[in-house]
């Protein structure tokens, strides 16, 4: 059998996609999930945190409401709707969106986990794709959302996994890192933040702890009413639209809607230091911003790590036992999984894939459509890993696959006008 799409990668976005695909007539899918089952972020799946966007950002509300995969359905089929709706929480521990998601998953059959997709080809009607148990699986569409892998700055990758470790990898490293002397946490972002409190809450030595980022201060994110309407649809349009250069100037002046920390957050870091303030004397820990680490080696049983600071200009050696890089994701190559069709992959100035509006990658001589999940923020913007465009984004290719308006997306999603018109309208 060809299915009409073909997913690889069963992340949040794609179990998006097979979830409002799943109720659609004559819709032949698959996606294909080389874990054995779902899991997001386990390494930071620390007790306490959220995720920075409210409930109705799950998989399919946003787009329908009405489907049995929402997670007030969750819920209820948990007999949890009760103690949810005195909890009265806006925002989910990132322990239950990760359940959520398994719950799920468990529910849709065109979801395959332990089944590998290593490489797509074309036949002359179709793509194939190769998986690790033999099975090829045709399609006449694929989308990858193979998701992002964790980014370690290049001074710190050659101590990657002896005293350096990825926030990613939390977790499994906690209690080493808990009685570590002195452990430095590198990044100034959420993942850093939630790691940092969690160290100075539960260490069994009070002092020892210390955290530094590139950024200069440890800085809210963004979340104003008007300033979230970036991470609409409207936005993204407007985004796609403008030119490559504009494009690239602008994401990273918008830093603070995707690298800031959670106001809770930082309340919660400022409240126990406060705490370990009360009798007099300063917590003996450091809290350093627009640092960046320049140089790091072995130095007997520690790391040395070489700082520079961005405006003093001035550098420091510090002595530390483990370095917590907190230093966040970076987008997986597409080339390696597309292999012979990335030839035929159009990019951009920087050599990037380019990514039409409703998320096609743009290729040369292709039988079909492959498209992109979360691949796509130099095309489409900030909001392109964001959950709570993920029912929309899925919803566009389910549309762009059949041909039609299997959901009607609404013609306007923000009060602010993006963009100004070329004339007054009378």
């Amino acid at each position: 059998m060809t299915l009409d799409l073909a997913g690889v990668g069963i992340g949040p976005f794609n179990l998006s996609l097979a979830a409002l695909a799943d109720p659609v007539p004559g819709l032949r899918t698959g996606f294909f999930e080389r874990r054995k089952e779902f899991r997001w972020h386990p390494g930071l799946l620390i007790e306490g945190a959220t995720i920075q966007v409210p409930f109705l950002a799950d998989l399919v509300t946003l787009v329908d409401p009405t489907s049995p995969l929402s997670f007030l359905n969750y819920l209820r089929e948990r007999d949890r709707l009760f103690p949810f709706y005195f909890a009265e929480k806006f925002h989910l521990a990132r322990a239950e969106y990760d359940d959520y998601c398994r719950w799920a998953g468990h529910r849709l059959p065109s979801c395959r986990f332990g089944v590998e997709i290593t490489e797509i080809d074309t036949t002359e009607s179709a793509f194939r794709l190769a998986t690790t148990d033999g099975e090829p699986i045709t399609a006449r569409n694929v989308v990858l959302g193979v998701g992002t892998e964790p980014f370690v700055p290049e001074p710190l990758r050659p101590l990657l996994s002896e005293a350096v470790l990825h926030a990613a990898d939390y977790l499994a490293e906690r209690e080493r890192l808990l009685a570590a002397p002195e452990v430095t946490v590198v990044g100034a972002g959420q993942s850093g933040a939630e790691v940092f409190l969690d160290l100075l809450r539960h260490r069994r030595r009070p002092g020892g702890l210390r955290w530094i980022a590139r950024t200069a201060s440890f800085a809210p994110m963004e979340y104003s009413k008007l300033g979230l309407e970036q991470f609409t649809p409207d936005y993204t349009t407007f985004f796609h639209g403008l030119d490559e250069p504009v494009r690239d100037r602008l994401l990273p002046a918008q830093w603070q809607l995707y690298k800031g920390i959670d106001s809770e957050t930082i309340a919660e870091i400022a409240d126990e230091l406060y705490r370990r303030s009360i009798g007099g004397g300063w917590p003996d820990v450091v809290l350093t911003p627009g640092v960046e680490v320049v140089e790091a080696h072995r130095d007997g049983g520690r790391v040395a790590l070489g700082l520079r600071h961005v405006q003093q200009g001035t550098t420091a050696v510090w002595h530390t036992d483990a370095v917590v890089a907190a230093t966040g994701y970076t987008e997986t190559p597409l080339d390696r999984l597309l292999g012979p069709l990335a030839d035929r992959l159009v990019t951009d100035g920087r050599g990037r894939p380019v990514v039409e509006r409703d998320f096609r990658l743009r290729l040369e001589g292709v039988p079909g459509s492959v498209y992109v999940q979360n691949a796509e923020r130099h095309t489409h913007g900030v909001g392109a890993p964001d959950l709570g465009l993920a029912a929309y984004r899925a919803a566009s290719i389910v549309n762009s696959v059949c041909g039609r308006e299997v959901y009607r997306l609404p013609s306007r999603t923000a009060f602010t006008t993006f963009g100004l018109p070329s004339q007054e309208t009378e």
